[in-house]
């Protein structure tokens, strides 16, 4: 098993590298806005492809959080560290690193305002700013009693998480009624709540209690997931672990105490009991991003404020000079770390070749990976694009939609040194 998944790991870095362009000499001073996955991937990859550019990161926080692993955490499979690494580790060695958020963008003047009020002007800005978990539109949550009465929010925190697999395991040694749901928002990796469900479905067998638990899923519409083809595969697996499904419900309100949650449907405001709740928060753009003008003006992306980029380049629409990559982009796909990995080197060639002089005919194709655990041992691989081709990194090797042990460990071993090969810019 070792020597299988090591290989795999290995595999999976040696298949996302590419030769390395030569490196273009500029004074350009570069501005990265954020230093989590796509913000740190992005900055490397410049480091890597300019010679003599100022690159200056602002981001606040002084731990990298691997978010990827916190279904691991949720399971009971990892501790609260296991997804904990510290942000300076990935910072190229010559960068600027100002230790403060993000208050304002101002693109109009070439400029990023810090939450100190400094003011951080640029040649070109790669906004990598992330997604906002917006606890506070459901009504009656908080994320202070995550753990308790019940309630998990494996999205919160390795924290959060951790307290999501405690209060999990001790409705698994009961039994009862579970609910897991998503928002109606755009989210990253929108497979984590499916397979959040399917791991409980397989704690509870473990412990011989399925058949004391009614599992329900809350979809927010008519699917399962984006990709038909994947969709049908879950109500099927659903159906033959028994979990319920009800569409078209948003979970609007909760009552942490009585342990009840009421959801928008179209036939107006049902309420549901549970012994068991794992919240997804709707997700927005990051504030100063979705009250800048880089925001989207109209159009089913511009209620939650994501960036209005070209899809396939990931340069903005209006400023040509500006590149949002990561969660923050306003595309249909790719809000997941895997994504990045194909998006910050498309953004980091188009900007190389302005500054040589040039063009680059480099493109986002949509790609999103989604490791869907159906059980602890068992995952499948999904990979797709924008038109929902499932687009396979391993074909003949790795089937995508079947529940194979291969990809439980690509998840659970081979992910997370990748990943981090990301961050440095080599993969």
């Amino acid at each position: 098993m070792t020597l299988g998944a090591g290989g795999l790991a290995a595999a999976a870095a040696l298949a996302a590298c590419s030769p390395r362009s030569p490196r273009v000499a500029t004074r350009a001073h570069i501005v990265i806005a954020g230093a989590c996955a796509a913000g740190l991937t992005g900055a490397n990859q410049l480091a890597h492809r300019l010679e003599g550019a100022r690159i200056t990161l602002i981001a606040p926080r002084a731990r990298h959080l691997y978010q990827p692993g916190f279904t691991l955490v949720a399971a009971g499979l990892e501790s609260a560290n296991y997804p904990v690494s510290r942000t300076g580790d990935y910072i190229p060695r010559d960068a600027d690193w100002i230790e403060e958020g993000v208050a304002a963008f101002d693109p109009d003047a070439n400029a990023v305002v810090t939450s100190s009020g400094r003011r951080v002007t640029y040649d070109y800005l790669v906004a990598a700013v992330g997604i906002d978990l917006d606890y506070d539109a459901i009504e009656g949550m908080d994320v202070d009693r995550i753990g308790q009465n019940g309630l998990g929010s494996v999205y919160h925190s390795p924290e959060g998480a951790l307290a999501t697999w405690q209060a999990m395991s001790r409705f698994a040694d009961t039994g009862g009624d579970a609910l897991f749901q998503r928002p109606a928002t755009e989210m990253k990796c929108a497979g984590a709540p499916l397979k959040y469900t399917f791991i409980t479905d397989d704690v509870l067998r473990r412990r011989g209690n399925r058949g004391r638990a009614r599992l329900t899923y809350a979809a927010h519409n008519n699917a399962l997931f984006s990709v038909p083809i994947v969709s049908e595969k879950v109500r099927m697996l659903y159906q033959d672990r028994g979990v319920d499904t009800v569409y078209s419900h948003v979970l609007k309100s909760i009552d942490i105490g009585a342990r009840r949650a009421v959801f928008d449907t179209p036939a107006g405001e049902t309420e549901l009991g549970y012994d068991f709740i794992n919240v997804v928060p709707p997700m927005r753009a990051a504030r100063a991003l979705r009250e800048s003008p880089l925001a989207w003006g109209s159009g089913p992306l511009a209620a939650d404020g994501w960036a209005e980029v070209d899809r396939h380049t990931l340069r903005h629409a209006r400023y040509p000079n500006v590149f949002v990559v990561g969660d923050a982009a306003g595309v249909p796909k790719g809000k997941t770390a895997a994504s990045v990995k194909w998006q910050a080197p498309v953004a980091a060639d188009h900007i190389a070749a302005d500054l040589a002089g040039g063009t680059s005919d480099s493109q986002f194709n949509g790609y999103t990976s989604c490791p869907l655990i159906t059980r602890l041992g068992r995952a499948m691989l999904v990979e797709f694009d924008y038109q929902d081709n499932l687009t396979p990194s391993f074909p003949g090797v790795i089937a995508p939609l079947e529940e194979l042990w291969i990809s439980w460990v690509m998840k659970t071993i081979a992910l997370k040194p990748t990943y981090v090969a990301m961050l440095r810019g080599d993969a």
